[in-house]
């Protein structure tokens, strides 16, 4: 049913469900998962003496995240290939939706409700609305939500 998966990882991001989710699926299917991460273009717009820096930094945590998350993936077992990518990132997992073949998308979410949500907005909400292919998310808790304040709901 599955025989690309997407994983798109966030640079420097700390790990979360959507991986295991991703590997479990591809054990399933005997799929490859892609992972990629997107280096924002804007950091590469900035100017000033911080701005090579940062860019580098941003483009050297993508790299270890994309490094981190399928050498996780390559120890299950799971036939894996990773790709940092230059863009905006709804632009270049659109792009590697297309790219890779990918038949399923396997993305992290966070779990905000409310004004929080409204005015930050989520690259995983874009892709579930423009993907052609079956999107998975998985809900991760950010560092300020507690285990008692979170609903089993939030799928």
């Amino acid at each position: 049913m599955y025989d690309v998966i997407l994983l798109p990882v966030a640079p420097g991001g700390e790990a979360n469900d959507a991986v295991p989710h991703a590997a479990s699926l591809a054990e399933r299917y005997d799929a490859t998962v892609h992972v990629v991460s997107a280096i924002d273009t804007v950091a590469q717009t900035l100017r000033g003496p911080q701005a090579g820096a940062f860019a580098e930094r941003v483009e050297d945590a993508a790299e270890a995240r994309v490094e981190a998350v399928t050498g996780e993936l390559e120890a299950a077992g799971v036939e894996v290939v990773g790709n940092v990518i230059r863009g905006e990132p709804l632009d270049v997992i659109e792009n590697a939706i297309d790219d890779s073949g990918a038949d399923l998308v396997v993305m992290p979410s966070h779990t905000r409700t409310g004004l929080q949500r409204v005015l930050l907005g989520s690259v995983t909400e874009k892709v579930v609305r423009v993907s052609p292919v079956p999107v998975v998310t998985v809900p991760i808790r950010g560092s300020d939500e507690s285990e008692a304040g979170r609903s089993d709901d939030a799928t």
